[in-house]
């Protein structure tokens, strides 16, 4: 059995380029890692690699992680240089004792490894970060709620008394940026010899504070893979899956047991505690069991996920508990 998940609407093409991988025999670690090089050279993509929306300063900062099946992983944080953070998170993860590197010494490193390097603000990125510091200083932005449409990012001002009011994407030069879908691709895959492995990357949070890491280069936060169990990938508002150690604790549910479909929502369960959890945040989950189940849960209507096997097609699904259900049985 050949499988690969992938996180949102703009993993669907990552996914594709996963499962081909998978389809021509390549092992689980090279096929995610084929998938998020694409994502990361993907253009509408404006929330991982190249092209993504820059930080309160105006840098592009990738972070990245990726694991294999026997549990090794590397990660690499706040890079500003380099395109594919996923496959120098790979080279830290083969050639180094280390897990994680960042900032000056992870691009050091990606240097001396040979990785060239790229400008990673585009023209559309750079203009509408220039019209976003021109509004007023309480203009924020927060992942949407399953209504407002198919962004997953929406702008909010703030007034003195606390109430929010979208702002027009229009008045932001969004709609000429073209700016598509917008947070972390994870992508877990199961190969032909039963391999697991999990590749995640992204330029994080529109306009976060400069230096802001988020869940994505965490091994056990947004990424971890076990081949004895599973594979389980989140995305979301990280800060949420960082204190919750949500992809360790989805595996290690299963490790104790606990079907993938409830070990997911025993992951949300403990989010839904967490007391800074406001009602516009959402975490997605994703699972593959060592056996070939697999899973995805949102915290909210609204998370949409990739899912090919070599039984079913490359296909977009929305996160509804009934949905996945049926997914699951039909896989």
């Amino acid at each position: 059995m050949i499988l690969s998940l992938s996180t949102w609407k703009h993993g669907f093409e990552p996914n594709r380029v996963t499962f081909e991988s998978l389809s021509k025999g390549k092992s689980a670690l090279d096929a995610v890692e084929d998938g998020a090089k694409y994502c990361e050279s993907d253009l509408t993509c404006m929330s991982v690699g190249r092209g993504g929306i820059p930080d309160t300063e105006g840098f592009v900062t990738l972070d990245a992680s990726i694991m294999d099946h026997e549990g090794n992983c590397g990660a690499v944080a706040f890079v500003r240089n380099y395109e594919h953070v996923a496959s120098i998170a790979r080279r830290v993860m083969e050639k180094t004792p280390h897990i994680m590197l960042a900032g000056d010494g992870a691009e050091l490193f990606a240097e001396r490894e040979g990785f060239p390097k790229s400008e990673l603000i585009t023209a559309k990125a750079k203009a509408l970060w220039e019209e976003w510091r021109k509004q007023p200083d309480k203009l924020h932005v927060r992942l949407r709620r399953a209504q407002e449409g198919e962004h997953e990012y929406v702008f909010v001002k703030v007034d003195e008394e606390g109430k929010e009011a979208v702002v027009d994407r229009n008045s932001l030069a969004a709609r000429q940026s073209g700016m598509e879908s917008h947070d972390t691709i994870g992508i877990i895959a199961m190969d032909d010899r039963g391999r697991l492995a999990g590749a995640c990357t992204t330029s994080g949070l529109a306009f976060k504070l400069h230096g802001r890491v988020g869940d994505s280069p965490i091994i056990g936060a947004g990424l971890y893979v076990d081949g004895k169990y599973a594979a389980a990938v989140a995305t979301g508002t990280g800060e949420l899956m960082m204190r919750a150690c949500s992809a360790f604790h989805v595996v290690e549910s299963i490790r104790q047991g606990i079907e993938p479909i409830d070990a997911l929502e025993h992951a949300l369960d403990r989010i839904r505690t967490d007391r800074h959890l406001k009602d516009d945040m959402q975490v997605g989950l994703m699972v593959i069991r060592a056996d070939g189940a697999w899973a995805a849960r949102g915290l909210r209507s609204g998370f949409q996920y990739a899912a090919a096997s070599d039984t079913r097609a490359n296909t977009l699904y929305d996160a509804e508990t009934a949905i996945v259900r049926d997914v699951v049985q039909q896989l």
